[in-house]
């Protein structure tokens, strides 16, 4: 029997016209609606907006989370539930509702409100670096004050968040092939956060967490659990803590998966699985038009 996981994108996977081809889809239709009544605003509209205003944390966090549960209900009905999930980031939210962790509309005002938070936090920056010296890495950001990994996505990268002058002093000490400042609204996944993390804390305490249905892997604990109260403290550190995508990867083989399926746009995590675990199929499902769907 193929084990196979499903894997969800976060913050930076978005694309304009994400979404539109499920619009006439009955059930997918009613959760549009229903987010929007939730949110006050239109996912399609923003989905088919402008690049700058869906990058934007308030507005692209909810737009993933809705876009990415619509595709793995349909996805659910067509094959049934996968034996794991996985999300990263923001992406965590879409694989607790997929392993029924919480509804819907309790996920996605938890995911409002977390954008809502992290999108007024300022004052920090964060960057990529690719093919870097590991050990001298964390040697400079053990050394710098106000930095930290916030993403280990990989062998050969990660990204750093912190203060703009210690990201900046990491960039200039560490040898790294690329380093790439990205475009986002604070110092996510750093100590940066823990306003954020705080006032988010109340909001996250009302929401009742069911056991999973099926097992997941955390960002900040990357051994699989259906245990509702553990993954519920698990999300309560991720605002703060960092993704460790590099060691969740490395986890799928230990858990038996031959197969991962990305689900939502973009191919960013099955790019990085490709690169780790050489032997698990991939499939990317970003719609539910046929020339959609790849398989390596």
């Amino acid at each position: 029997m193929t084990k196979t996981a499903w894997v969800f994108p976060g913050q930076g996977s978005q694309e304009v016209g994400m979404g539109i081809d499920l619009i006439e889809i009955p059930e997918a239709k009613r959760k549009f609606e229903l987010a929007e009544k939730i949110l006050g605003w239109s996912v399609i509209d923003i989905c088919q907006g402008d690049k700058e205003t869906l990058s934007r944390t308030l507005y692209n966090q909810p737009c993933l989370y809705v876009v990415e549960s619509i595709l793995a209900d349909l996805l659910a009905e067509k094959e049934g539930l996968p034996q794991l999930v996985a999300g990263h980031s923001l992406g965590e939210y879409v694989a607790l509702y997929t392993a029924r962790v919480f509804d819907f509309e309790s996920g996605l005002s938890l995911v409002n409100k977390r954008a809502e938070l992290m999108d007024k936090v300022g004052a920090g920056k964060m960057a990529a670096l690719m093919k870097f010296d590991r050990a001298q890495l964390e040697k400079v950001v053990n050394e710098t004050p106000d930095v930290v990994v916030a993403n280990d996505n990989s062998a050969a990268q990660v990204v750093i968040s912190g203060k703009p002058a210690a990201v900046e002093a990491v960039i200039k000490q560490v040898k790294a092939k690329r380093a790439v400042t990205l475009n986002v609204s604070g110092a996510f996944h750093s100590p940066l956060m823990e306003p954020a993390s705080e006032q988010f804390q109340s909001i996250l305490e009302s929401v009742a967490f069911a056991e999973a249905k099926i097992p997941v892997l955390s960002n900040v604990e990357p051994t699989a659990t259906t245990d509702g109260g553990e993954l519920k403290q698990r999300l309560a550190k991720q605002i703060t803590g960092s993704v460790r995508w590099w060691e969740i990867m490395l986890q799928f083989p230990k858990e038996g998966i031959s197969k991962v399926v990305e689900v939502g746009p973009g191919k960013v995590l099955t790019g990085l699985i490709k690169r780790t675990c050489k032997e698990i199929d991939l499939v990317n499902v970003s719609s539910f038009a046929k020339e959609a769907v790849s398989t390596r």
